[in-house]
């Protein structure tokens, strides 16, 4: 049935990074609702922020455009241009390729709930701007992985 019903809907949380770059990423939690109705080309998800957690590290996709609508809270958008408070109704976009990194941090008391729409393209990499790390093609499959920039695994 392509309704959604949110509860039942597969759910998530934490992170995979390797430490001490999970931290930050440990309480975050998301509801698949692409993979809920079973979609495969793209996903939606529904992610929630705790107070004090950030959606991921600061990162670029090679391959895949990411889009983020913020649909509760105020979370600070973090990319090369600085910080920038984003409200209720607001959206951001992140085009393949562009090496600008971003992340989402909730700065405030309340939660962060935001909906992130990317590509599934298992052939997508990228890297994280603040830190020695990149993540390699195979997400999807499960051949990824986390590396340093200079390709040494973690």
């Amino acid at each position: 049935m392509p309704k959604i019903d949110i509860e039942t809907a597969p759910k998530g949380g934490g992170s995979r990074y390797p430490a001490p770059f999970n931290e930050p990423c440990l309480d975050r939690r998301w509801t698949g609702l692409a993979d809920a109705v079973g979609l495969t080309q793209f996903g939606v998800n529904r992610v929630v922020l705790p107070p004090g957690v950030w959606s991921s590290q600061r990162h670029w996709h090679e391959i895949e455009d990411e889009f983020v609508w913020v649909l509760e809270g105020e979370p600070t958008l973090v990319t090369d241009a600085g910080e920038e408070v984003m409200k209720p109704g607001e959206c951001a976009g992140f085009k393949a390729g562009v090496r600008d990194g971003h992340v989402f941090k909730n700065l405030t008391d309340k939660d962060v709930v935001l909906l992130v729409i990317g590509g599934r393209d298992d052939a997508d990499h990228g890297e994280y701007s603040d830190i020695d790390m990149r993540f390699k093609p195979g997400r999807y499959s499960g051949n990824g992985g986390y590396e340093h920039k200079d390709g040494t695994p973690y």
